[in-house]
């Protein structure tokens, strides 16, 4: 293959995978915890926009408990985030790891 080709073609791979990560900062995902009753929403990217608290989940007495629903609901937003990305990332690359990437 030339070396011109070859260019092109790492090009091409650099602008999809550009496409991509725009796509994914628009991407949503939700985390839950309690049965649904912590909701945290993390973009494509990893990065939390938004959590959602029942107001049942919410005890003065018991911070601890919703401590720890929220982290495993932002945890769980942020696998099912690097998920979709490595998923999206994976068709460009074709498998291949990039040092970097999600």
């Amino acid at each position: 293959m030339k070396f011109d080709k070859i260019l092109k073609q790492a090009q091409k791979m650099q602008a999809d995978m550009a496409r991509i990560q725009e796509e994914l900062a628009r991407e949503r995902v939700e985390g839950m915890a309690g049965g649904g009753m912590v909701k945290a929403t993390v973009n494509g990217q990893g990065d939390l926009v938004a959590v959602h608290l029942e107001k049942e989940v919410v005890n003065p007495e018991d911070t601890d408990m919703l401590e720890d629903l929220i982290v495993a609901a932002v945890s769980d937003a942020v696998r099912k985030s690097r998920d979709l990305a490595g998923e999206r990332m994976g068709s460009v690359t074709g498998g291949m790891g990039f040092p970097g990437m999600m």
